[in-house]
């Protein structure tokens, strides 16, 4: 069993301190490439920790793209053989907030399937197990990045008075957030919905519109999410487009498609639509699109609190 010397003490979870010493002998060409790393059984011996701990351990450094399990061998090192990784220096300190606009950034230039703890600490110039200290996985730091691009979708203070009013700004301010990340929308369940700050606070800038209105809770929270799900719903237009616009394939404008459309309606097999087609000329607009949508859903609100709220 390994034993350490007095010092400060340490409160970084044993899992992680182990990963971080494993990925230390990688780094320093103690375990290169291929070779076995410790198994969950040796680790179990060598740090005198439980096997639960152990088998964290390596699916840590699994995650971390630092090992992979071959089968009939074992765990073993999964990276090409380098210097270690500089540290940052005093005017580059690693921080969450500096891996969040590490990742974000990544995310933005190539979408969220390019995002990995690897890759983030070789743009940032450090260990991979560094980060772990930091945002303590990729699901946590995908969260984070979500939530950091929630904070830049800034709210008004003073609020503009009215409920519609309000919802209405929240609404754009979500929808000009999704132009700037469209990979946003992968990144937040509705179902079950991770604390999140910044995003927080948007949700109680919605349910504040509703707080006088006399509707029960679960109606105001349903609206809530409602009113969001919209805006995502329509911003997955955006992260298709950006995905197909990384892949080098150029997204055609409505008119260019026009001809195909054409030919489907001549056949008269869709003759509403054959005659909408032949009364107007329609131009594809998404940001249209969200604003037409929008006030619908708000005119379905007013309507459904009109009986509890009186006039506005």
């Amino acid at each position: 069993m390994r034993t350490s010397t007095a010092g400060p003490p340490d409160h970084t979870p044993p899992y992680l301190r182990i990963a971080t010493e494993i990925q230390e002998r990688i780094s320093s060409g103690e375990l290169r490439s291929g070779d076995r790393v410790p198994s969950a059984r040796q680790i179990t011996k060598e740090w005198g920790v439980a096997i639960a701990t152990a088998t964290k351990v390596l699916a840590v450094l699994r995650q971390a793209g630092v090992v992979r399990a071959v089968p009939g061998v074992g765990t073993v090192v999964d990276t090409p053989q380098a210097a270690p990784p500089r540290e940052p220096g005093r005017d580059t300190p690693l921080t969450a907030t500096s891996i969040v606009r590490a990742g974000m950034a990544i995310a933005d230039a190539e979408g969220l399937p390019a995002l990995s703890m690897r890759r983030v600490a070789a743009d940032l110039g450090v260990p991979t197990m560094s980060l772990y200290r930091h945002v303590g996985s990729k699901d946590r730091l995908v969260l984070l990045m979500a939530d950091e691009a929630f904070g830049e979708a800034e709210l008004p203070d003073p609020p503009p008075v009215g409920w519609r009013e309000r919802l209405e700004v929240l609404a754009r301010a979500q929808w000009a957030m999704y132009h700037r990340h469209p990979w946003v929308v992968a990144a937040i369940w509705v179902n079950q919905p991770e604390p999140a700050p910044k995003l927080l606070a948007h949700t109680e800038w919605a349910v504040h519109a509703f707080d006088e209105l006399g509707l029960d809770p679960d109606a105001m929270m349903y609206a809530h999410v409602s009113l969001y799900s919209y805006v995502r719903g329509i911003a997955v237009n955006l992260e298709l487009e950006a995905g197909i616009r990384r892949a080098g394939t150029p997204v055609e404008p409505w008119d260019m498609l026009e001809p195909e459309y054409e030919q489907f309606l001549a056949s008269g097999r869709y003759p509403t639509l054959a005659s909408l087609n032949e009364r107007n000329d329609f131009q594809f607009d998404i940001d249209k699109l969200f604003e037409f949508g929008l006030h619908r859903l708000l005119d379905g609100f007013a309507a459904f609190v009109a009986p509890a709220a009186g006039p506005e």
